[in-house]
């Protein structure tokens, strides 16, 4: 049915108000009933800048401390410049089925020079490292005797935190948030008695600390990490303040100790250089304008930045809503039983994922870094593979749902950085195979690293065509023909570099990458022998396909006649197809139907067509959609967080919503079995909602919010498609603001899984197809 004007928002309105009734709590609000016992259970809060997480405690509490650019390291040319000279031979080896000597001359010759990323330890390597920026450490004069009415949260939907418990009669409130209209870290206290708030706090960093002062009221604190090549190279600095009403403040030289007060409020400004600024100056700046403001008008001015980018989506799906009142771990355990008994918690999980986007960049900021492995939030020096960029799938999971949720100013951080190591990629295309364009690998840092990594089974997938997905894609739901034509180099660049290095199979005659891998997977010889160097691998040829048609469009669309594109049209013909469907029936990994060493391997790279490419399609062609299915079904539903997360979307694509909603109840299985001991840890999510790979990698939580939006929307065939992949135990709900290519936003409310009312909105008067359940319709935007 098409949709009337309101009908879809009031709806949404009418189911809000009934929830509003049945329960106590905010739906978009995680709650405990006790401190946290370690960093997972802690609550991030971040404005893409800079990043706090609360622990809750009640005598002494610690808040860890992160700044997006907190990174060691140095700029630096890993590339072999020899490394071209051995292409020809190993090539000459894997078209003899050598695959074996082929990959011992890759680890030889077709890997970085000098230490790479450390093999994910780099913190002292010039690769370098993502790094907690420290804690803010707070000990309060209280009794640890009679405490009630404990609780510690975080809405989402007004990114604050807070932690409230009474002692001697005594009722106290901490407010925590990172400011979107300062760039601060505030903490306010209040108790319901007057000189009732005493407490001592401190900055504290386990290494790198350069000078450290604590006078005049405040505390600053000064660093700077290693270059990884003997001295040091990003500045830090960090400063602290207390503004309160009553009592006294003090130091000792070590804390500020503030006594008897009747309420107070903390300021943390933290900065570097890699701005190109002087850290110092900036937080002085940033805490000079945040005490011009008093803390009620800042903290409204707060909720005000952040909710023009959270509200633009608004998400229910229907159910007694019970279990908002059950703290959020429990409830956890509760959806990994019976998913169907919480829906409220898929809808608080895809808002999550929102609200982790909108936290961990900042694209307002001239020099905005996207979000890392870890987003922004990081309680070690040496933070787990480094907190890079990983690009063999990580860095691209982080951005998978940003356009169609609304967030596409989000993607901004990303590109930028694509054009950055593009622009050092020109020099790795020329040292590995002396060619035109660039080429970038599977990982990066914020120094723009573009060569491969330390070993051939997961360090020589490039990673230059995936990242121009992203490109295209910003252009899909944007329709900005003046971007597209700013980033048209770029996707030129790239092409050029695989037209130049496409070799013909002699026993197919396509024409194919080698050397190459699919990622981190291997697969057994003929002989017996494990490899994971080939030609051509199933990926490869999905993205060159891929990236080959869509740089044939943006020149179409720019009207550009650019002459390279004949080339392309004729390469396109010659390449293998997107799908090649093995004799088992699924879709086969690599240009030979190799046996498999590890079935139900985490990566899923042969299925890069299904998504986040749209060659395999239901409604398409279903043979190649059955084979991806059988694909599926071998590969298992579990694997690591993120591994999980895509298998969520890949069953969406299949429009199998049951089986998205299943994989989705896996992705949320408790990480800790036992929340005493915390014994067991697994794939999974932890307390505080953060995807267990493990350890934490944030990738997984925007993963499966993209998931869910693909359940209810999906654009990629030429038609916008209304919940695609519902599944049963949604049967009602509403949402509001999805977006879709074209830059088309999309309302709408469904009652026992059938559409009553939808509305597509856009920039310009035309007719979209829609398909709306078995029906295609055309729909009118007026």
């Amino acid at each position: 049915m098409k949709g009337i004007t309101k009908s879809t928002l009031f709806a949404l309105a009418a189911i809000t108000c009934l929830q509003a009734q049945a329960q106590k709590r905010d739906a978009l609000t995680m709650w405990y009933d006790k401190p946290a016992n370690r960093w997972e259970e802690t609550l991030p809060l971040g404005n893409g800048l800079i990043g706090m997480m609360p622990d809750g405690g009640i005598q002494s509490e610690s808040l860890v401390l992160n700044e997006i650019s907190m990174w060691s390291g140095s700029a630096e040319d890993p590339n072999n410049y020899n490394a071209y000279k051995s292409v020809s031979e190993i090539q000459k080896l894997l078209i003899a089925g050598k695959n074996k000597e082929a990959e011992e001359l890759v680890n030889k010759n077709f890997v970085c020079n000098g230490q790479g990323s450390a093999f994910g330890t780099g913190a002292n390597a010039p690769f370098g490292c993502y790094q907690n920026f420290g804690f803010l450490k707070f000990n309060f004069k209280l009794s640890a005797e009679g405490v009630s009415n404990y609780e510690r949260s975080l809405n989402i939907g007004n990114a604050t935190a807070q932690t409230s418990f009474t002692v001697g009669g005594v009722d106290y409130k901490r407010t925590y948030y990172t400011s979107f209209d300062q760039n601060v870290g505030v903490v306010h206290l209040t108790a319901s008695k007057k000189k009732s708030i005493s407490f001592a706090i401190a900055l504290e960093r386990a290494e790198n600390i350069d000078s450290y002062q604590v006078k005049n009221g405040e505390i600053i604190l000064q660093g700077s990490l290693p270059d990884g090549k003997g001295g040091k190279n990003l500045h830090f600095a960090s400063k602290v303040k207390i503004r309160f009403k009553g009592g006294k403040l003090t130091d000792d030289g070590k804390q500020l100790i503030l006594t008897d007060a009747d309420e107070a409020t903390v300021l943390f400004a933290a900065s570097t250089n890699y701005y190109g600024t002087n850290p110092q100056e900036v937080i002085s700046q940033d805490i000079a304008a945040a005490e011009k403001i008093a803390e009620e008008k800042r903290y409204s001015n707060h909720k005000k930045a952040f909710a023009k980018k959270f509200d633009r989506v608004a998400l229910t799906i229907a159910d007694d809503q019970s279990k908002v009142n059950v703290p959020t771990g429990k409830r956890l355990q509760q959806f990994f039983e019976n998913p169907a008994l919480d829906n409220g918690l898929a809808a608080l999980y895809f808002q999550f994922g929102r609200y982790l986007s909108i936290s961990s960049t900042a694209p307002e900021h001239k020099n905005a870094l996207p979000p890392n492995l870890q987003g922004l939030w990081a309680h070690q020096i040496q933070t787990p593979w480094n907190g890079d960029y990983h690009l063999n799938i990580n860095a691209q999971m982080n951005h998978w749902g940003v356009e169609v949720s609304n967030l596409s100013e989000y993607h901004n951080p990303f590109i930028a950085l694509i054009k950055r190591i593009a622009k050092t990629g020109e020099k790795t295309a020329k040292a590995y195979y002396n060619a035109p364009g660039w080429v970038v690998y599977m990982m990066t840092n914020v120094w723009g690293y573009s060569a491969p990594g330390e070993n051939a089974s997961w360090g020589s997938s490039t990673a230059s065509g995936w990242l121009c997905n992203h490109l295209w894609e910003h252009y899909q739901f944007t329709q900005d023909k003046a971007y597209l034509k700013e980033v048209y180099p770029v996707l030129k660049g790239a092409a050029e570099f695989y037209d130049y290095i496409l070799v013909k199979d002699p026993k197919t005659g396509w024409l194919v990458t080698s050397p190459s891998v699919s990622p981190e997977n291997g697969f057994r010889l003929p002989n017996g022998e494990v490899a994971s160097v080939v030609m051509g691998p199933t990926i490869d040829n999905q993205i060159v396909r891929e990236l080959y048609g869509n740089l044939i469009q943006a020149d179409s669309l720019l009207q550009l006649n650019d002459p390279f594109i004949q080339k392309l049209k004729d390469k396109l013909t010659q390449i293998p197809p997107a799908v090649v469907v093995s004799k088992s029936g699924r879709v086969q990994e690599w240009l030979e139907d190799y046996t498999e060493i590890e079935p139900k391997h985490r990566h899923v790279s042969h299925l890069y067509g299904l998504y986040p490419a749209h060659f395999i399609s239901p409604q398409q062609n279903k043979e190649w959609a059955e084979a991806a299915r059988k694909t599926l079904e071998v590969r298992g539903d579990e694997g690591t967080g993120w591994s999980r997360a895509w298998k969520i979307l890949f069953w969406a694509r299949l429009q199998d919503g049951d089986h998205s909603l299943e994989i989705l109840r896996q992705l949320l299985k408790p990480a800790f079995v036992n929340e005493t001991t915390y014994q067991g840890v697994g794939a999974g999510t932890y307390p505080n909602l953060f995807c267990a790979h493990p350890p934490f990698q944030i990738d997984g939580n925007f993963g499966g919010s993209a998931g869910i939006a693909e359940m209810l929307l999906q654009s990629h065939s030429g038609f916008i498609h209304l919940l695609p992949a519902l599944p049963k135990a949604w049967k009602d709900g509403a949402v509001k603001g999805l977006k879709a290519r074209g830059n088309y936003t999309v309302d709408m409310t469904w009652k026992n899984g059938q559409i009553t009312d939808y509305k597509i909105t856009g920039p310009n008067k035309t007719v979209v197809k829609v398909l709306n359940g078995s029906t295609y319709e055309n729909y009118k935007i007026k």
